[in-house]
């Protein structure tokens, strides 16, 4: 059960049709909460709508429980101590998620609410989806992990907003003393300002209001351009980071580097840098200058090479002979399919072999091997035995 509700690489038939279903359900029951709002919409099909939540609240509670049961399967050696894995799945953020999925059905048995507060919390449903969506975890890692300088930046924001407030309160309050009655009543204006909407409720009419008014507006635009900032410096190194973990346990499976300690294999994927490139595409020519080679992580290539052209595969690499011997391409290779390639550049490819004398012995190895046997340049079989 756990291996059927948990989402990870590993694709199963069940796993795909259990998180099919989920998904629609936790959509539909989204869908009727809005809809519901609709006074003829709510009439007409208040059938329907009543047996969406009753569907959904069923899934969501029989989903709650086989979670929780299975819980102690999440972390090896967690079997010694159920209860402790079930209570951290429970106080967990999905956990917690999962909870407020079935508590509209159950507060709505103990307590008298008014049924639009327990609307509400059914569209906090759509948090569930956050589990099938890797771009959601990606947005919460970046959250978690620039926490800090968002936080100073928000409190940069809220000195801004009490001190611009004061100030507007100081120059407005004789001219408009029922708009600009209190400095709680001018932080709406300050809000408004700060973040350059400009509704035109409140605005101020005396000259240094709007003096004031102007450059809280100048202000607004800098401090909003901050936390943006900081978004996105914090997306591109969560980006690099899993770049670098996915390259890091790709270059770890080519037979070329399976001797390498992990450090060695850290040192390479950083050197490295992911092309994707077409069907039909020729990645290198025969008799162009050579500045790359390149490691097949997905796809299939094709080396123009005799007696009989030769077929790449995942594990393989190519352009190697070229780099090592400083003389042209030998062979053209085209990409029979859409093809995941690691290209190392020249310098990075001799600053390796000089810091690494085993695995330049070995690639040159390989190349003699392939040069007495005829031009070409692609690696040696991988796990395909291609």
């Amino acid at each position: 059960m756990h291996a059927v509700l948990e989402v990870n690489e590993a694709r199963s038939p069940a796993r795909t049709v259990v998180n099919a279903l989920l998904i629609m359900v936790i959509v539909a029951s989204a869908a009727a909460g809005v809809f519901e709002t609709l006074e003829p919409a709510a009439v007409r099909y208040r059938i329907l709508f009543a047996a969406i939540e009753g569907v959904a609240v069923g899934v969501f509670t029989i989903e709650y429980a086989l979670r929780l049961w299975a819980a102690p399967e999440r972390e090896p050696g967690a079997a010694a101590h159920p209860s402790r894995a079930r209570r951290a799945y429970a106080l967990s953020a999905f956990g917690l998620i999962d909870l407020v999925a079935i508590l509209p059905f159950i507060l709505s048995l103990l307590l008298p609410i008014h049924p639009d507060w327990l609307r509400v919390l059914r569209l906090c449903r759509l948090l569930k989806v956050a589990r099938y969506v890797p771009a959601l975890a990606l947005f919460t890692a970046v959250l978690r992990s620039e926490r800090r300088p968002l936080l100073g930046a928000l409190l940069v924001m809220g000195v801004v907003l009490v001190l611009s407030s004061g100030v507007m309160f100081l120059l407005e309050r004789e001219a408009q003393p029922t708009v600009f009655a209190s400095i709680p009543h001018t932080m709406w204006w300050a809000m408004v300002t700060i973040a350059t909407v400009g509704y035109g409720d409140i605005a101020p009419i005396t000259a240094w209001g709007k003096v004031f008014g102007g450059l809280v507006m100048i202000l607004g635009i800098a401090m909003f351009a901050v936390p943006a900032g900081i978004l996105a410096t914090g997306f591109a190194a969560e980006l690099r980071k899993r770049d670098f973990v996915v390259t890091w346990q790709t270059v770890a499976k080519v037979p070329l580097f399976a001797g390498l300690d992990a450090a060695r294999i850290a040192e390479i994927a950083g050197l490295l840098r992911r092309e994707v490139v077409p069907a039909r595409y020729v990645v290198v020519r025969r008799g162009e200058p050579a500045d790359r080679m390149f490691f097949v992580m997905g796809g299939e290539l094709e080396a123009d090479v005799q007696p009989a052209p030769r077929r790449l595969g995942p594990g393989q690499y190519f352009g190697e002979i070229a780099l090592l011997y400083d003389t042209s391409r030998t062979a053209t290779v085209t990409a029979v399919t859409e093809s995941h390639l690691l290209a190392l550049d020249v310098a990075d490819f001799r600053r390796l072999l000089d810091v690494h004398p085993d695995l330049k012995a070995a690639i040159s190895r390989v190349a003699e091997r392939r040069l007495a046997a005829g031009p070409a340049e692609a690696g040696p079989p991988g796990p395909s035995g291609r």
